[in-house]
């Protein structure tokens, strides 16, 4: 069971990954159903929910300030009145914001994280969470990856760089599951 003291966790999730050239092929075409479907089960049961947003320091990239649209939350997850928002500059939640305070203060010591990307913030934050002492859970099929380019050269398929992610954070730094498998533990 999830504590009631549990906060929900939406990483990035914002229009500027539907940008049709930056990122790269995608996976997980329903992760913004499934998103949508946590988010509203979240909330009925009357826990926490942090919005994390990404403000890139690279001007071409689409989540750079300047990109009003690309910054923007997607219509799954967009905030209601009193549901934070952290603005963050580098793939963890936690460095140079206040999460890990606002966290603390409401005396949260689950988390539970989805949003974009897998590899990268999604997985920065759940392993610095995890770090931090807080039990973490990240609902997998509520998570993206895109196509990644590895150090060879070789192309790494979106699913392939999503499914290793995830067995990287498994049981090291939080307990991955599917939607399904998490919505009984309210």
């Amino acid at each position: 069971m999830l504590a009631t003291e549990s906060a929900l966790i939406l990483v990035d999730i914002q229009q500027g990954f539907d940008h049709p050239t930056h990122w790269g092929t995608r996976n997980n075409p329903q992760a913004e159903e499934r998103i949508d479907e946590l988010l509203s089960a979240w909330r009925t049961s009357k826990r926490r929910v942090i919005h994390v947003h990404h403000h890139s320091v690279l001007p071409q990239s689409p989540l750079h300030p300047s990109q009003a649209h690309g910054i923007r939350a997607k219509s799954c997850a967009q905030p209601l009145e009193g549901e934070p928002i952290v603005i963050k500059r580098v793939n963890s939640g936690f460095i140079g914001t206040n999460l890990e305070q606002l966290l603390r203060q409401e005396g949260i010591q689950q988390v539970v994280l989805c949003g974009f990307t897998t590899p990268h913030c999604v997985s920065t934050t759940t392993r610095m969470a995890g770090n931090l002492g807080f039990g973490a859970y990240v609902v997998a099929d509520a998570t993206v990856a895109y196509s990644m380019v590895g150090y060879d050269g070789v192309e790494h398929a979106a699913e392939a760089v999503h499914q290793s992610a995830l067995a990287h954070l498994h049981h090291e730094f939080a307990t991955v599951l599917d939607l399904t498998a998490l919505l009984p533990m309210f």
